[in-house]
This record gives structure tokens, C-alpha cells and sequence, in this order.
């Protein structure tokens, strides 16, 4: 048996630290990949070392794991979360997507100690080239939306760096975490019928929010700012778990900040079976 998984990087537009409270959001996928294969053997496990203990720990039968990945690490695309997922879908072959997400979180709970919610995972099961996909996980569905080519994403790489760990403290007052969630669930909405313009003042909006969640760093912040002042961007905002990461940006035309590449909405998760 050799099994080949594929999976994506996403970008989230809007709906940052929402998941695990109810809320919404919507990302896309990108087509930075990461690819595990899968072979099976005898005895034993051969690979990395985290790569094997995230195959055991969702119950791998005996293989040779090799891994190649286009996703940074580090920097709020989800790398930890495609190897999670290309492991359960590697392990099990072709499964319901929901129960793939919740297997790949359950093994990132357990192997990488990382509380996350279901963003990523589901932003890589259910996405569509062309398209977001709006998740309500108050109830787990999905929506794909088809996105508008006046929105012209960016990322711009801060530099700062963290692990995914360092990102849950559960520190933050309850208080301040509803207003964000309610106020970012409000901005979902809001995108949904936005022209690029208004989008642009949305992602502000939740920078701010999240600043105020307390995920945001004082140079993050400087960067952020910085790069919301420049001629023909629209918006700017830190994305992902926070601390660190990369800078989503939505831009009047692809020349705006031309060092930078348009990232456009991929397909999401691939797998193959091989018999040899």
C-alpha cells in the first residue's frame, strides 16, 4: 500500500479566534502544499520523529513516512495542521471530512499539545478553487463562497516567528473575548457583501480587536500600521494564532507592494492511493 496525501496552506480573511468559541469564519486555500507518503512495510516505522508519533498516535499501521512541504512554518498558514491531516487521511484513506477534521485535531491535541480549534483543518477539507469557504462552528457547515476579484490578497512575512503552542494561554478576560468574538462574527457577515474598499476597513477593524485580545506584538503592530498607511492598500491585519506570523493584506491592484505575490483561493485536500 502507498498512500499520497496533499494538503494546503490557508489564508483566513476574517473570523480569527473564533472556532473554539462558536463563531465564524472565512478562509481559503493557497496553493503552498505539503505532501506526505506513505508506505507501508513489514515491521515498524520509519521517519520523523513527529511525523511517527503523530502516524501512531492515529493508530498507522506499519510504513515508511516521507514528508515534503512548500508551507513555512511558523508564520499562521497551518503547516501543523496539513501534516495532522495528511497523517489521519494517509492512515485511514478516503474518509468523511468532518470526522478527518476531528481526528487531525485530536492527534495535534495529543502529539503537539496544541489546543486549536478546527479553522484550519476544515479551511483545507472543504475548500474549492475559486472560492472561500464560510464556516459556522456553532454547527460545523460550510458554505463555499465565491470570492470577487477585486479582492486581491497579499501576505507580508513579519518576521517574527513562534511556535503554534505559544499561542493558547487562556489568560485573556472572558469579557474581552466575547466582544472580539461577537465583533469579528459581525465582520464575517459584513465581508460577505463587501466591496474590496469596505473588506479593507473589516481587516483593520480586527486587527484592532485582536490587539485588544492581547495575540498582537508591539512590532507586529508597528508593521501592521505601517503597511495599512501605504498608497493603494486597502486593509492590513495580523493573521493567525498571533504573536508572530504573517500580515494579511488586501491591495487595490497587483502592482500595489509588487515584491509581494497575489495568493488566490486552491483546491483543498488530495489523496491518492497507489497498489505496487
Amino acid at each position: 500500500m502507498h498512500r499520497r496525501a496533499s494538503l494546503p496552506a490557508r489564508i483566513n480573511i476574517l473570523g480569527e479566534h473564533t472556532d473554539y468559541a462558536g463563531g465564524l469564519a472565512l478562509p481559503f486555500a493557497v496553493d503552498l502544499r505539503l505532501t506526505l507518503d506513505a508506505r507501508s512495510q513489514k515491521n515498524g516505522y520509519d521517519g520523523e520523529s513527529t511525523v511517527v508519533d503523530l502516524w501512531r498516535a492515529a493508530g498507522g499501521w506499519p510504513a515508511r513516512l516521507s514528508v515534503e512541504s512548500q508551507i513555512p512554518i511558523g508564520v499562521g498558514m497551518s503547516s501543523s495542521a496539513a501534516l495532522c491531516l495528511a497523517v489521519v487521511l494517509c492512515v485511514n484513506g478516503f474518509m468523511n471530512p468532518q470526522e478527518a477534521c476531528i481526528e487531525a485535531q485530536r492527534i495535534e491535541h495529543e502529539v503537539l499539545k496544541t489546543p486549536c480549534g478546527l479553522l484550519d483543518q476544515m479551511a483545507m477539507m472543504y475548500a474549492k478553487e475559486g472560492c472561500a469557504t464560510l464556516i459556522d462552528f456553532t454547527d460545523s457547515s460550510t458554505k463555499s463562497v465565491e470570492l470577487p476579484s477585486s479582492w486581491i490578497f497579499k501576505l507580508v512575512d513579519s518576521g517574527i516567528h513562534r511556535k503554534l503552542s505559544q499561542t493558547y494561554h487562556g489568560s485573556v478576560d472572558q469579557n474581552v473575548r466575547t466582544a472580539h468574538v461577537e465583533s469579528e462574527n459581525s465582520r464575517v457577515r459584513t465581508c460577505l457583501s463587501a466591496p474590496a474598499s469596505q473588506l479593507g476597513l473589516l481587516l483593520n477593524e480586527s486587527h484592532a480587536s485582536l490587539q485588544k485580545l492581547g495575540v498582537s506584538l508591539p512590532n507586529l503592530d508597528e508593521q501592521v500600521l505601517k503597511l495599512q498607511q501605504t498608497d493603494g492598500v486597502y486593509g492590513a491585519r495580523m493573521m493567525g494564532g498571533g504573536y508572530g506570523g504573517m500580515i494579511l493584506i488586501l491591495v487595490e491592484n497587483a502592482q500595489v507592494l509588487p515584491e509581494y505575490p497575489v495568493y488566490s483561493p486552491s483546491q483543498g485536500s488530495i489523496l491518492e492511493e497507489f497498489f505496487e
